[in-house]
């Protein structure tokens, strides 16, 4: 395994919505509630052009985001890269992966170009 302890993995595993933050290079800081899916320790998001979030990816890949709950109070921070895709094979493979996880996706449906999916790569992880 990597960053993730396997307790900190099934966490995440059983949540779908967590707190995004990006920052822009100047480090502005921008925090969003986002959906998202595992891909292994990876994090999956999808996105949408014209947005802070992905302005900002553009200019600083450094992220963190948080997936939480009050009761009981337990949470999992994670810092991370991000990579922005918006076409080919690993694309496809992770929109595959949205759509298997969120009905919405589902009932929605894109291709190559129309949404950046972000493939988020832990490099340090927290829990409480």
């Amino acid at each position: 395994m990597g960053v993730l302890t396997s307790k900190q993995l099934g966490y995440m595993k059983s949540h779908e919505l967590c707190r995004l933050a990006t920052a822009s290079k100047d480090a502005k800081p921008h925090v969003v509630p986002v959906i998202y899916a595992m891909d292994g320790e990876d994090v999956i998001v999808a996105i949408d052009y014209g947005t802070k979030k992905l302005g900002n990816l553009r200019q600083n890949r450094k992220v963190a985001l948080v997936v939480d709950e009050y009761h009981p109070n337990h949470a999992v921070m994670v810092e991370g890269e991000c990579e922005i895709l918006e076409r080919g094979k690993e694309y496809l493979r992770l929109l595959r992966l949205l759509a298997d996880r969120f009905e919405y996706y589902r009932k929605n449906p894109w291709g190559e170009g129309e949404s950046p999916i972000l493939k988020i790569r832990p490099t340090k992880a927290v829990s409480w």
